[in-house]
Parts: C-alpha cells; sequence; structure tokens
C-alpha cells in the first residue's frame, strides 16, 4: 500500500475513513507519535492500519490504543511489538482538555489520519468523537447524497 502526497507536503500512511462516517468530529488536534526506529521504518514502507484503534487518556498522557504497525521486514530480533500502546505527544493544556472531554462529556477520541508532515516528521490526527445513532448515519448519508444531486441539477441546468 503506497502512501498518497497531498498539496500541503503531508504524506498519507494510513487513513481512518469510517471515523467520519461513524462519529461527529468536533475538533482536530496533531499530535506527535513516541515511536522505535523499527516503527517509523515500517511506516515509511506505507504498512500501518488505524482503521480499528482510539487514543484514551491513561496514568501520564493519551496513548493511541490498538493501532497496527507490522513488524519492519528488515529488522532483525529487536523488532518493536505490532499493536503496542503508543503514546502521543501533546502539550499539557490539550492533554487537560481532551482527557476532560472524555471523562466528563462522553466524548471519544477517534483517529483520523497518520502522516508524514513536509519536515518528515510522523503525525496523527486525533478528532474529538461523539457518537452517532444508527439513524444519525442514515440522515447524514441521505443529506450527502442530497447535496450531490443537487450539485449535478445545477450543473446540467447552468
Amino acid at each position: 500500500m503506497a502512501s498518497k502526497k497531498h498539496d500541503d507536503g503531508r504524506r498519507v500512511i494510513a487513513e481512518n475513513r469510517r471515523a467520519r462516517r461513524d462519529y461527529s468530529i468536533e475538533d482536530v488536534v496533531e499530535a506527535g507519535l513516541v515511536l522505535t526506529g523499527t516503527e517509523v521504518k515500517a511506516l515509511r514502507e506505507g504498512k500501518a492500519t488505524i482503521a480499528e484503534s482510539y487514543a484514551a487518556p491513561e496514568r501520564d498522557g493519551i496513548y493511541l490504543i490498538n493501532a497496527n504497525i507490522p513488524e519492519y521486514s528488515a529488522g532483525n530480533r529487536q523488532n518493536h511489538e505490532p499493536k503496542r500502546p503508543r503514546k502521543l505527544l501533546l502539550h499539557a493544556r490539550e492533554i487537560a482538555r481532551l482527557t476532560q472531554a472524555v471523562e466528563r462529556k462522553g466524548y471519544t477520541l477517534a483517529p483520523l489520519r497518520l502522516y508524514f508532515n513536509d519536515r518528515g516528521i510522523a503525525k496523527i490526527e486525533i478528532g474529538l468523537a461523539l457518537g452517532r445513532k444508527h439513524h444519525d448515519k442514515r440522515e447524514v448519508v441521505k443529506e450527502r447524497d442530497w447535496s450531490r444531486q443537487k450539485q449535478r441539477l445545477l450543473r446540467d441546468r447552468g
């Protein structure tokens, strides 16, 4: 799976498309990741999945849980564990705000996109999200389809 290059210099490694469908994203925060050398090399190969992962506040910060970065193909016996919890690098104020939202207001932290920025540093976008009910998801799909249909009608007439 090759990574895609965006206009702003970001090279996307993994994207969680279901997050935007299953959750209503209130806020997006960019965070760094504490990674080992073989994890970075595996990411450079474009191998990672964040579809089933989530972020959660723990004792000394916020951790990315259940993200799969497979072992590096040319790694040796000191290769990393593929699904280990990885600490997110955030400012203390951001950690406090996100932790408060998760604990008091019932939000969840959904990873949206894992990428290398223009300086080659691995970053992750975390969305402060509120879960959608099944009927809400259908409503969003209806609205999206209707807006597409409106655009088509306007384009064909004009």
